[in-house]
């Protein structure tokens, strides 16, 4: 039997284990990245393991997400993120100089190359054939210290195109219409690889959205081939040196093989409040809209703003409508201007954003109260926009422009006329925002800058044999990490700051759940299938271990946030039987018993004291999770010597 292109990847870096699906593996990594609204707890949990330099061939930290300084606090973290980077071997990408995933595509990115991020759309790698996953910022720390990355040995999955994208559909239509077939929960326990001679018709950037979008389908990571088209893009950029071709055998094989005629594709739209609530845009046609945003590292390259301005040259937006354009990276917006093209988008009305994250996150350009606001960004949860009922839509940045241009949702194929862009020959390169880091003997002279809002890591409880705790929260499915630990400009100041950050926890779903957690010694919750999906964002576990969370019992987990709870020292238990959840109300007195047995059975009894039901509860974790657990979490196990 051959192999797939990540089994390709994953055999040359594996350190651990058997490439048997279900499995633990241990994968050496070659690349890290970080961001600002991760990377400060990142690196003060790199700093706590006492390594002095990274190990990896390439560690970059990038300042993207928190650049909209209102106070001290994003200053600080960034002058703390940028003496760490010069003392320990990062490189530094300075605010300004673009968002984490396009810049390292542009910069840094090499196909056949491991490389995990503290942001849950580094998959955006898999554009140019890396194995590039999302992780916790713990994770990321101890693969910087020299550590293997863990993961469960995924299944394969195959997507097929075939035919070529029809005028004013995008690469964005391809993903959205994916996010239809599978749903969030598709893709989970699974790598997506993606080809069919319809790829050959998709440029990097193009590739790069799918990959990126992939995340919100819950999967492992999604991989693209790196053919002549990747090489292409290598020597735009003046890094045809790095380029490695690299496809599937012939005989591999997949656990799923999906097939997608992009010729028969129409343009998409995910309606709120998840990215795969997914009709054609001709069935949402005519909905009056009050905001347009256009960038994230979804849609923010230079093909696709070269797109936009196309649309826009000459013509106006929709005096109801206010419309934003973020540059995913300062090599794409010093470019646009350049060739004329910004004045084509400034003389439409339309308003420019810095090159950094920026309404993706709620970090400003929050829609008015109850507005409707078309985005080309990857997710559309529930007051992650920053308000609360606002009504977001997730669309391709043609359908953004149409929507601009008529104030209404419209299908732009009925705006006629033609926008093909071609790929640059030649990107313009100036790498010097990117700053490199102190030599091993310069090193020691640099003092780390750390501001009064960074608080050190916080302290986690070694597991017990027994935990009684009530069960103070109770949730449904699809709960997010943004409805565990919000995003938006008011809070993401704090996350160096656990003891403040805790304050905003759960306040999506229970604004009281914080005050409630604090007066227990020990916490319990429990929540419905896909638990954690979305975001990496690692906060989403701390916060609730500081508040005293010590399980979270769930009908399933979203994979990366399953190994965040495991890295704080928390218990992700699934029900045996999803019908027990009924069994359960907010405010049961819950009791697990016997739990270092029960680990070694793989399954535990959760009794509750309130009503005398009990039932069983799987724990399926491998030697390493359980020791991780038992030491109070990964940062204990590492002190330890389990790097």
């Amino acid at each position: 039997m051959g192999y797939t292109i990540a089994q390709k990847i994953i055999k040359a870096h594996l350190l651990k284990g058997e490439m048997t699906v279900g499995s633990e593996i241990a994968l050496r990594i070659d690349q890290t990245l970080t961001q600002d609204a991760t990377g400060t707890m990142a690196y003060l949990e790199f700093e706590t393991m006492g390594v002095d330099r990274v190990k990896t061939e390439k560690s970059v930290a990038y300042i993207d997400h928190n650049t909209l300084q209102c106070g001290f606090e994003n200053a600080d973290d960034h002058r703390y993120i940028q003496s760490v980077a010069q003392k320990h071997g990062i490189y530094f990408s300075r605010p300004g100089n673009g968002i984490c995933h396009q810049v390292h595509l542009e910069r840094f990115g090499i196909p056949g190359k491991t490389l995990i991020g503290s942001d849950s759309h580094t998959p955006t790698g898999g554009g140019i054939g890396m194995l590039a996953f999302g992780a916790g910022g713990l994770d990321v720390a101890v693969a910087m210290g020299g550590g293997a990355y863990y993961i469960t040995m995924p299944k394969m999955y195959k997507v097929n195109l075939t035919g070529r994208l029809q005028p004013f559909v995008s690469a964005k239509d391809v993903s959205l219409e994916i996010l239809r077939i599978l749903s969030v929960k598709g893709g989970v326990g699974a790598i997506i690889e993606w080809g069919g001679e319809g790829v050959k018709t998709l440029s990097v950037p193009e590739r790069a959205t799918i990959t990126n979008m992939g995340t919100e389908l819950g999967a492992t990571t999604s991989i693209f081939p790196s053919d002549e088209i990747t090489r292409a893009f290598l020597a735009s950029q003046g890094r045809e040196n790095v380029y490695t071709p690299l496809e599937s055998d012939e005989d591999a094989e997949y656990d799923l093989i999906i097939n997608i005629d992009l010729t028969s594709l129409s343009p998409m739209i995910a309606r709120p409040h998840s990215p795969d609530n997914v009709v054609p845009v001709k069935e949402v046609k005519g909905t009056k809209v009050d905001q347009v945003c256009i960038g994230s590292c979804t849609n923010s390259s230079l093909v696709d703003l070269l797109k936009v301005a196309k649309m826009l040259k000459g013509r106006k937006i929709s005096p109801s409508v206010s419309l934003s354009i973020s540059p995913g990276s300062r090599q794409v917006l010093s470019m646009l201007s350049d060739s004329g093209a910004l004045s084509d988008i400034l003389l439409s009305g339309a308003r420019l954003l810095e090159c950094a994250c920026g309404p993706c996150i709620g970090m400003g350009f929050s829609p008015n109260s109850g507005g409707v606001s078309l985005r080309t960004f990857n997710r559309n949860f529930e007051g992650r926009s920053g308000t609360r009922d606002g009504q977001v839509y997730l669309v391709s940045p043609e359908t953004a422009v149409a929507a601009a241009l008529t104030g209404v949702i419209t299908d732009p194929q009925e705006l006629g006329g033609c926008i093909d862009i071609q790929m640059p020959e030649a990107f313009a390169i100036d790498d010097s925002a990117v700053l490199a880091p102190a030599g091993i003997d310069e090193a020691k002279d640099v003092e780390i800058i750390r501001g009064p809002n960074i608080k050190k890591f916080p302290d986690s409880t070694p597991l017990t044999n027994e935990l009684s705790a009530p069960l103070t929260l109770k949730v449904g499915d699809n709960i997010t990490t943004d409805h565990i630990m919000p995003a938006g400009a008011k809070i993401l100041p704090y996350r160096s700051n656990i003891p403040y950050l805790s304050k905003f926890c759960f306040e999506v779903c229970d604004p009281s759940f914080s005050e409630r957690a604090k007066q227990n010694s020990a916490n319990i919750i429990i929540g419905g299938t896909n638990y954690g999906q979305g975001s990496s964002r690692e906060h989403a576990a701390l916060v609730p271990m500081y508040l005293g969370v010590r399980a979270v019992i769930a009908k399933s987990f979203a994979r990366i946030h399953a190994a965040n709870l495991i890295n704080a020292g928390i218990l992700p238990l699934t029900f045996k039987n999803a019908e027990d959840y009924d069994a359960f109300a907010q405010g049961d007195q819950l009791v697990i018993t016997d739990i270092f047995s029960g680990l070694d059975q793989g399954e535990i009894t959760l009794t509750n004291a309130s009503n005398g039901t009990g039932v069983l509860l799987k724990c399926d974790f491998t030697d390493r999770q359980k020791a991780i657990l038992k030491a109070g979490g990964l940062l204990e196990y590492t002190k330890e010597g389990g790097i």
